[in-house]
């Protein structure tokens, strides 16, 4: 059953660089939130790429393909403006997304709006909406840089990065119209099984870092081939013990599904908070 929140939690899942599990973050998310219980939206802002969306088609065929019911979230794809000048199209795309999120929140317990791997206005007016804000990274210097510059030689932080100024801004501007902080919390994404000294050392960099510019450090997913497979046919972790899915769980795919639990328990969300307190 839902919470009957008075106006839906917003989710954002972004990031300005690809390839960092960010839309299958965003699946796992919905799926586990829907899996628990709750009324679901999934927004598509990242209207060229469509990975969220066509993850959530893919779901729809394999349904229809295989006679399955599977819980299925609202959806919709905030599209980019063809206003001929950047004012009016930032007025047109503002509008869209807007409509869109009041739409949902209506009638939905949480909204997860998957953005663009780019820095642009739709993006920058998701971040100020959310008040839940992932930031998914893989676990290298390379993904690192988007939050701060560092020191090559000595791994010190020599100062925030675009990104995190970006999110800054996006703080203020929420601050500035009334709302409450957004929780910021970044995730390490596609984590090898075996700990290594880079990734030892991300790690230490990712924990010095989260006190000077104001996020949490939240737990990510683990390399694992299942989570690229199941996009084919729009599954998650959560949903292979649903008839007709798969007839056994592996022990890795028992571990995935904790990494997804794991994950959902991290963000302190409306209800689960106050469940987790009450048990």
């Amino acid at each position: 059953m839902g919470t009957g929140l008075t106006r839906a939690h917003v989710i954002a899942l972004g990031n300005e660089k690809g390839g960092s599990g960010k839309s299958t973050t965003a699946m796992h998310l919905v799926v586990g939130l829907l899996d628990m219980g709750f009324s679901v939206a999934a927004v598509d802002i990242d209207a060229r790429q469509r990975t969220l969306s066509r993850y959530i088609e893919n779901r729809n065929a394999f349904c229809a393909d295989n006679g399955v019911r599977l819980a299925m979230p609202g959806h919709a794809i905030v599209a980019r403006s063809a206003q001929n000048t950047a004012e009016a199209a930032e007025a047109e795309e503002g509008k869209r997304l807007s409509e869109t999120l009041a739409q949902f929140s209506a009638s939905h317990d949480f909204i997860v709006i998957d953005c663009p791997g780019s820095d642009n206005f739709l993006s920058r007016r998701a971040h100020a909406y959310a008040d839940t804000l992932i930031t998914p990274l893989n676990d290298s210097f390379v993904d690192l840089d988007l939050l701060a510059k560092v020191d090559p030689n000595t791994y010190q932080i020599l100062g925030p990065s675009h990104y995190s100024a970006m999110v800054w801004e996006s703080r203020k501007e929420r601050a500035a119209a009334g709302g409450a902080a957004i929780d910021w919390v970044v995730i390490r994404n596609r984590l090898a099984s075996l700990e290594a000294r880079n990734q030892r050392r991300v790690g230490g960099v990712l924990e010095n870092l989260a006190k000077r510019i104001g996020f949490r450090y939240g737990p990510g997913f683990k390399e694992r081939v299942i989570y690229r497979e199941l996009f084919l046919k729009g599954l998650t972790l959560m949903d292979l013990s649903a008839a007709g899915v798969e007839t056994s769980m592996t022990l890795s795919h028992v571990s995935a599904r904790q990494e997804v639990r794991s994950l959902i328990d991290s963000l302190r969300l409306p209800g689960i908070v106050r469940e987790a307190a009450a048990s």
